[in-house]
């Protein structure tokens, strides 16, 4: 299985990565790439409309978000990985998302079948956001099969990322 991890945090041993190394490790056999958004140049979107308009799903913004394009075109599973800032995604993976527009929207690409989710956060009470814009816009409007929320007030959220990775 092809899979597109796109990891919002800036912390490269932090709580998030370390989750998503846990899937990394128990995911063999898998096709797996991880974009690290805090380490690319990736612009918020323009609202400009080029992409269903004149772009044919193409962003005229022509920054590092080409490389997620791409991998999104063959990835049958997605998985969002971030801590929690302000009740939501990190800022900068928010910009990817809010990017995938272009490339998700009314239509998702065609390989595209599954989600899941890896969040981060001191507070247990601080993953409402994500899980709203989660559920609202990939499992609902995408119809994208739900895999999991897996969070780290889990105390066995390691074991079950593993679990994860081994039933795919």
């Amino acid at each position: 299985m092809n899979i597109l991890i796109l990891n919002g945090s800036p912390r490269p041993q932090g709580n998030t990565k370390k989750m998503i190394n846990t899937f990394l490790d128990a995911a063999e056999g898998h096709n797996v790439n991880v974009i690290d958004v805090c380490k690319k140049n990736i612009k918020g979107c323009l609202a400009c409309e080029h992409c269903h308009t004149q772009g044919k799903g193409s962003c005229v913004q022509k920054d590092d978000m080409q490389e997620i394009y791409t991998l999104l075109k063959d990835a049958e599973m997605l998985i969002i990985a971030s801590p929690i800032y302000y009740h939501g995604i990190s800022g900068q993976l928010k910009c990817a998302i809010d990017r995938l527009y272009s490339a998700a929207y009314p239509i998702k690409p065609e390989k595209l079948k599954k989600i899941a989710m890896f969040l981060s956060s001191g507070d247990n009470n601080m993953y409402d956001g994500a899980r709203f814009s989660y559920e609202g816009d990939f499992v609902g409007y995408l119809r994208l099969e739900s895999m999991g929320i897996y969070t780290n007030h889990d105390l066995n959220v390691l074991d079950k990322i593993k679990i994860l990775a081994d039933n795919l």
